[in-house]
């Protein structure tokens, strides 16, 4: 018998009660029913009979007239597969909050603040209703990636793992162009593969027993994007690498704020992150912070921070020394993704493989000439359909690209496009985990947007 996965059966951190997918239910309106929904119970009309002798002076007697009940219309309720779009399920467009935590060392009491308490309510009730759409792209993550988390297996391929996760995602959203969708191509990378790699079209790669699987997907609605990953285990040898990596995030999430130092809160996850050890055949590994990988800022429609030419915030995971010490502090408002991998091997990771991810290079050539139509072709498609947005391979078959290997190349070679592939650990041996949530500094708090009842 198969153990069942491991990564999700504690949390480190306890979260905010969420809503089940069960109790996601909302009942239509009364205006909202069919004539057909209405039940004639009793309605009648009146008795005619007399009581006593005729032509006496007793009083008709009426029954009353009952009013008609209507029938209580189904409750609109999740799939199995998750197929219904949240719109459908949360009718009133207003969508769970996600974990709510004061600041840690406030000094300006920020959640009784009136000051800041009147900057939530003209946040969240702006015209792009901000808030509304990052809790609905989070509660989208939170039901497609419990569902995939019951239901993926070793003996499934790759490609039917993405397509469980992207056609629930694309569902419970309700993709539409720009305005919601899919906010970066799904990551299924195994073992020493820390990051990047989604199967590409014509994969036959099968998820192995013995694998460390990442799951990292994200979900945007109005470009808000929410960018969340686990990590599957069935071989309980790499229990401990799991929980040092959860552990370790939670850390990074607890220590985030409003004014915190970036380089506070890597040293904070790399402390925590390298007291774990794994036992491998009585051999002890140590758990390793990978230092070349971080958490980030997140933008509309661009996933790792950035717009205008200014960089995006990096969230380090290890003690930074010296020049490469960031110093650079947090700030009301901003919206970090707030990652951490661990590894049993170097603690470094290169590109290596085939490459499935790209996007955009944010700062585009000033001059450029594609000789070939196809790559103009395309990339007039990738525009029209991603724009800013990351996107992989089977995504543009998705949109009906086909034969554009060539024009990808060249879009790569020009500089106009950039291209990620997988991140490697190269120690023998070596396994990798992640955990990742999205969080939002909020004028009177910090909101763990994804956080739920499984991490």
């Amino acid at each position: 018998m198969e153990a069942k996965p491991q990564c999700i059966n504690s949390v480190t951190m306890a979260p905010v009660a969420l809503p089940k997918v069960d109790d996601l239910r909302i009942e239509d309106k009364e205006e909202d029913k069919k004539p057909d929904e209405v039940e004639d119970e009793g309605d009648e009309g009146e008795d005619d009979d007399e009581e006593g002798p005729a032509g006496g002076d007793a009083q008709k007697k009426k029954k009353k007239k009952k009013k008609p009940k209507k029938k209580k219309a189904a409750a609109m309720v999740q799939s199995e597969p998750p197929r219904v779009g949240l719109s459908k399920i949360f009718r009133n467009g207003v969508y769970p909050v996600g974990e709510e935590v004061e600041y840690k060392d406030d000094t300006t009491c920020r959640i009784t603040s009136e000051e800041m308490r009147e900057k939530e309510r003209l946040l969240q009730g702006d015209p792009t209703d901000t808030y509304q759409n990052i809790r609905k792209a989070a509660e989208v993550h939170r039901q497609v990636r419990q569902y995939a988390a019951r239901n993926i297996k070793p003996g499934m391929t790759m490609i039917e793992i993405a397509d469980m996760i992207e056609n629930g995602t694309r569902s419970l959203v309700e993709e539409n162009g720009f305005e919601a969708g899919i906010g970066f191509p799904t990551g299924l990378s195994t073992n020493e593969v820390a990051a990047h790699y989604s199967p590409n079209p014509g994969d036959t790669k099968v998820l192995q027993k013995s694998d460390v699987l990442k799951v990292d997907f994200g979900v945007h609605v109005k470009g808000r994007i929410v960018d969340s990953a686990f990590t599957l285990t069935w071989e309980p040898t790499w229990n401990k690498l799991l929980e040092a990596v959860k552990d370790a995030t939670n850390t990074g999430i607890a220590a985030a704020g409003i004014d915190v130092r970036l380089c506070d809160i890597g040293e904070q996850i790399q402390e925590v992150m390298e007291s774990y050890e794994v036992e491998v055949n009585g051999k002890v590994y140590p758990v390793k912070s990978i230092r070349n990988l971080n958490g980030h800022s997140i933008v509309p429609y661009t996933i790792h921070g950035g717009h205008d030419g200014i960089p995006g915030k990096s969230v380090p995971i290890v003690k930074q020394f010296g020049a490469a010490k960031d110093t650079t502090r947090m700030e009301e408002g901003e919206y970090f993704a707030i990652e951490t991998f661990g590894s049993t091997g170097n603690g470094r990771v290169d590109e290596d493989g085939t490459c499935s991810h790209y996007a955009l290079t944010p700062q585009q050539p000033a001059n450029y000439t594609l000789r070939h139509q196809s790559a103009k072709n395309l990339l007039k498609s990738i525009k029209a359909n991603f724009g800013t947005l990351p996107f992989c391979r089977r995504y543009l078959e998705h949109v009906g690209e086909k034969n554009y290997l060539l024009g990808l190349n060249t879009l790569v070679r020009e500089g106009i496009l950039s291209d990620y592939p997988p991140l490697v650990d190269h120690a023998p041996g070596a396994q990798t985990a992640q955990f990742e949530h999205t969080i939002l500094l909020r004028p009177t708090c910090k909101e763990v947007v994804s956080r739920g009842d499984d991490y």
